[in-house]
């Protein structure tokens, strides 16, 4: 269903009973997080969307967005609104991490417990001096190789598997699974260049204006919150995970031993099992 929010319409799907405790989840499209581990969370009422210029929702220009971070925030905010859903519990994964922080700040009435998975204390950019960077070796491989035809559907499946395989760690490259889930993300967007990046790459959070800092704030954050983090993750790497879950008060970091980005198939025990006694 598509549901219209702060001047956009937003696409969103959900898992489960409306009857049951609800569960927000963000990333860059629906699919960030993945169909078999939503219909898992049994019992919990979820709710996943595609951020405005990407997947099904609103689309403009993910390269000249007229929209910051702190929209992106609010888009958040006033689809919880609209679908009715009062205290939610809200995971936020990768660059999706940002939103659910700020929303947790910014909104902390409508946050009942918060998870952050593989992100991030800080926007994009340069990180500070105390947090681990992005891995040279990998942004080396994944930048220095060409682009794939963003408009043909297997060559971006392949391209889209090759960054998998660099970002997964020792345990967590699963090729089927990765290989479908391109394929989905690539079958659900707009067929130009711009819709496929930002759908698959969350090309956008390079562009927006994510001022201002808000990592001096995370002493504030009231909602119990999870740090899942894979302690391979080239991307944003362990250290992160680890400071934010030592910023925030009263946090538990959950590590997924050889683990690099994301949550892939091989977790999906842990990290239901951690979510669902979380969201209790």
């Amino acid at each position: 269903m598509r549901i219209e929010v702060n001047g956009v319409e937003l696409c969103v799907e959900t898992f489960g009973s409306p009857a049951d405790p609800p569960v927000l989840l963000v990333g860059v499209t629906t699919l960030s997080w993945a169909d078999e581990l939503c219909a898992a969370l049994a019992g919990r009422y979820v709710v996943r969307y595609d951020l405005r210029d990407a997947g099904r929702s609103t689309f403009a220009d993910p390269d000249a967005p007229g929209y910051d971070l702190r929209d992106l925030v609010t888009d958040a905010s006033e689809l919880l609104v609209a679908l009715g859903l009062g205290r939610t519990h809200v995971a936020g994964l990768g660059v999706g991490g940002f939103i659910a922080q700020l929303l947790a700040l910014d909104h902390p009435d409508q946050v009942a417990s918060l998870t952050l998975v593989s992100t991030r204390p800080v926007a994009p950019g340069p990180a500070d001096p105390d947090l681990p960077d992005h891995a040279p070796e990998l942004m080396g491989q994944l930048f220095g190789r060409p682009e794939p035809d963003w408009t043909d559907r297997n060559s971006v499946i392949d391209h889209l598997t090759g960054s998998a395989r660099l970002m997964s760690g020792s345990r967590g490259f699963d090729e089927r699974d990765v290989r479908a889930a391109a394929g989905s993300v690539f079958d659900r967007t707009g067929r130009t260049t711009k819709a496929q990046r930002a759908s698959h790459l969350g090309s956008m959070f390079a562009a927006i204006d994510c001022r201002p800092r808000w990592r001096e704030r995370l002493g504030e954050i009231t909602a119990p919150t999870l740090v899942v983090h894979g302690d391979e993750d080239p991307f944003f790497p362990y250290g992160n995970g680890v400071a934010l879950a030592e910023e925030i008060p009263g946090a538990t970091l959950l590590t997924l031993p050889g683990i690099g980005q994301g949550i892939p198939r091989v977790t999906w025990t842990a990290v239901v099992d951690a979510l669902l006694r979380h969201t209790s």
